[in-house]
């Protein structure tokens, strides 16, 4: 059934329509009975159903449906699958229905920008690309079953600290390249029903009124056509936001912007073609839930199924010196630590879910062996309790093998508060160093949403990352640690040696009323790598229990146009006696220097799973934005004509393919010629370095470059000097080198700029 919805809206009364834009109360719109507007509920989160149908509240301090937890987007974005997460989509979409939620609110795209967000653990990656194919595939899944997301929050939104008033201070190419672009790419290719703006203000303009933001780029840029909610209480200005583009607020306001609303209407503040076409956006995504209803079953048990084996995909081998798989029979194992029998696998606020069932490790290694158990340590503090201390590593010293389940507490990061460190609790640092002084046969298993320090790293023998990976996470590790599943995973973020390694760390997180961005583009990986930086594990890195061989890279084309499409292909051979999955990593490097650039950048990837001694074919393509960079001048994408370096590997750092690639550009930049114009930037001009070579000549004289070399002058002004001299000196100086009145100077600019312009 097709609703005219815009019939609707000519029935609606003033008050009406303003009721529509903001909730009924923490999770529900409202209705209008006599139209046949029905209310409808949205619900957290983007790993699992959040639902409040009673006593609601943002944080979830008050009791949520029984549901199922889904491990987190910091350990999802590490399987590097979007199939899988379309699958987790999907499955979420099925729950939705059953519990007659109209919208889910996520995924969550913000960058990573540095360790000590508190809210690292609902975000992706520290990457734009590898976040938008994560976030493009969850809504793909999710809206299959007709029920809508709210990617958020939008945008350059990347700490706690003074979250709802502090200004993200940001030049507009790295806003593009970094934080817009994960949206941007979900938007396009997904369509969200939703979109969540952010609380934070960006340059001066809260997102919730920032109609550049909310309508020249979302709408009119991307194409975007449901409604803009805000955060929680992200509302500044009600009818500013209104205006913007910002159609829904959430949660309930008691009324009383409703009434800003109806009275800005009525003073002519306000257009009411606005106001109208906020609720045409509003209706139209709750008719598309409400006309497409597909009740069916939660089934909690099979999701709990399919939270173990995205936790299986998602975990990630740190460390393995051949430790590793455990075996079953024949060694004495000793688990250790609190999270070995209560897992943390979640992180704290708005997206805490209230698992039906949780399995740790302890109860999951029942089923295959038997294992010793000391606690270690509690999380209720960060203070060591001796006795607790010396039963672990009596327990360690007395096996064959220690497994130390430890990571970060529920206190150390949450919503509402940024880490102020990235480290672990120092008892269980201490704990884990005590161990390896008895049993060198050391494995840690990692809890934790966003990367830790690691002074241990070099003392233990294995090292599995689990990041926060759901009500299943036991299961997932028990099969992992004994090679029941191969480990697949790679890490969606670097993780730095230490916090100050990371470039944001003189600059986060601000002084709580603005946070300048000074790093620019340099975010993670494209940081570390280009300043040639040593990292404890670099992007993209995970070991598995096979081994792969990368070879025979071809591309479609040794030169193409920026409007081609380039095709990258390779063979990826498993070379090892154990069935695995390779995610394969395809990176682009810009050769042609022409603006400051990351060493390298992701663009695109494929997991390839293959038996022992199976060989594929893995195909990948490239396209205009694969080589692209904002360009400020002409406020859109740009890649300059020259060289591209095409990267095939396993991580940021281990290439194992390389080729390259000539672009010609399509794009002409406008040139314009003025007195500060450089020689360099002439030359690098056809039109233009043809009128210029005489007067170079003169000028190259002027300033000594023609000396026969032996007198001591010669030895002050070498070629190269001369040379690099002339390049830098801007055209103002031609009266100074080259003999050349003012008004001669601006007669060859009028000349140059008509070459240029091709008149």
């Amino acid at each position: 059934m097709k609703r005219d919805v815009k019939a609707i809206v000519k029935q609606m009364t003033l008050e009406e329509k303003a009721g529509m834009c903001s909730g009924k109360d923490f999770w529900h719109l409202k209705s209008v009975e006599r139209l046949g507007i029905p209310e409808v509920m949205v619900s957290d989160g983007p790993h699992g159903l959040r639902k409040q149908d009673k006593e609601a509240d943002h944080l979830g301090a008050n009791e949520s449906i029984k549901a199922v937890c889904f491990p987190t987007a910091c350990a999802t974005a590490c399987s590097f699958d979007r199939e899988l997460l379309e699958t987790l989509g999907e499955t979420l979409g099925e729950e939705c229905q059953a519990e007659n939620l109209s919208v889910i609110l996520g995924p969550a795209v913000n960058i990573k920008r540095s360790p000590l967000c508190g809210r690292n653990f609902e975000y992706f990656s520290e990457d734009p690309y590898l976040a938008s194919q994560m976030a493009a595939a969850h809504i793909k899944g999710v809206q299959s079953k007709n029920v809508g997301t709210s990617i958020k929050h939008f945008a350059a939104n990347n700490q706690e600290h003074r979250r709802m008033s502090c200004s993200s201070e940001i030049d507009e190419r790295t806003f593009r390249e970094i934080y817009l672009a994960a949206f941007e790419t979900a938007v396009k290719e997904s369509r969200p029903d939703t979109v969540m703006c952010s609380y934070n203000k960006i340059n001066g303009t809260f997102a919730s009124e920032d109609h550049r933001l909310l309508t020249e780029i979302l709408r009119d840029e991307w194409g975007f056509e449901g409604y803009v909610m805000s955060d929680w209480g992200a509302v500044n200005d009600r009818v500013k936001g209104l205006e913007a583009g910002l159609d829904l607020e959430m949660p309930a306001s008691g009324g009383h912007t409703d009434a800003e609303i109806v009275e800005a209407v009525r003073s002519g503040e306000l257009k009411e073609e606005v106001l109208d076409t906020a609720v045409e956006r509003i209706l139209n995504i709750i008719f598309k839930f409400t006309d497409n209803r597909q009740p069916g079953n939660f089934n909690r048990e099979e999701d709990h199924k399919l939270a173990g084996k995205i936790a299986r995909e998602s975990m990630v081998l740190l460390k393995n010196d051949g430790i590793l798989p455990l075996k079953e029979n024949g060694q004495k194992i000793a688990f250790i630590g609190k999270f070995a029998e209560k897992p943390r696998f979640q992180g704290g606020g708005s997206s805490h879910i209230n698992s039906f069932k949780v399995t740790g490790a302890l109860e999951a290694v029942k089923k295959y062996t038997d294992v010793s158990y000391a606690q270690g340590y509690d999380v209720k503090e960060d203070k060591a309790d001796e006795a607790m201390f010396a039963e672990a590593v009596a327990a360690a010293e007395n096996s064959d093998i220690a497994v130390i389940f430890a990571g970060l507490p529920d206190a150390f990061e949450s919503e509402g508060y940024d880490r102020e460190h990235m480290r672990m609790p120092e008892c269980q640092n201490r704990l884990i160093a005590e161990i390896v002084k008895v049993q060198p046969n050391t494995v840690v298993v990692l809890h934790n949403g966003s990367p830790v320090e690691m002074p241990w790293a070099d003392d233990v023998r294995g090292i599995l990352e689990s990041y926060l990976c759901g009500q299943a996470v036991g299961e997932a590790q028990v099969d992992l640690l004994f090679g029941r599943a191969n480990p697949c995973g790679k890490l969606a973020e670097t993780i730095p040696y230490k916090l100050s390694d990371n470039p944001s760390y003189l600059n986060f997180p601000g002084d709580g009323k603005t946070v300048e961005y000074r790093e620019g583009v340099f975010v993670g990986y494209r940081y570390y790598d280009t300043k040639e930086m040593p990292v404890r594990y670099p992007f993209g890195y995970g070991l598995s229990y096979t081994t792969f061989a990368y070879s025979d890279l071809k591309l479609s084309a040794k030169e193409i146009k920026d409007t081609d499409r380039l095709t990258v292909s390779l063979k990826v051979k498993n070379t090892g006696d154990m069935a695995g999955r390779e995610i394969v990593q395809l990176y682009v490097a810009d050769k042609t220097g022409v603006v400051s650039r990351p060493e390298k950048e992701l663009k695109n990837f494929a997991k390839v799973e293959l038996e022992p001694g199976e060989e594929k074919t893995v195909i990948m393509e490239l396209d205009k934005r694969s080589f692209a960079w904002y360009n400020t001048e002409i406020s859109d994408w740009y890649a300059a004509t020259g060289t591209y370096e095409i990267l095939v590997g396993s991580s940021s750092r281990d290439i194992h393919l390389r080729d390259a690639v000539q672009l010609v550009s399509t794009t002409e930049i406008p040139v314009t010629i003025h007195m500060n114009t450089t020689v360099a930037e002439l030359l690098a001009e056809p039109k233009a370095k043809e009128i210029m070579s005489g007067l170079l000549k003169t000028m190259m004289e002027n300033i000594g470059a023609g000396d026969d070399g032996e007198s001591a002058a010669s030895e002050a002004i070498s070629p190269e000097m001369s040379l690099k001299m002339m390049e830098n000196s801007p055209l103002r100086t031609f009266r100074s080198f080259a003999g050349v009145s003012t008004r001669e100077v601006q007669e060859l600019i009028a000349k140059l700029q008509a070459a240029v312009d091709g008149e």
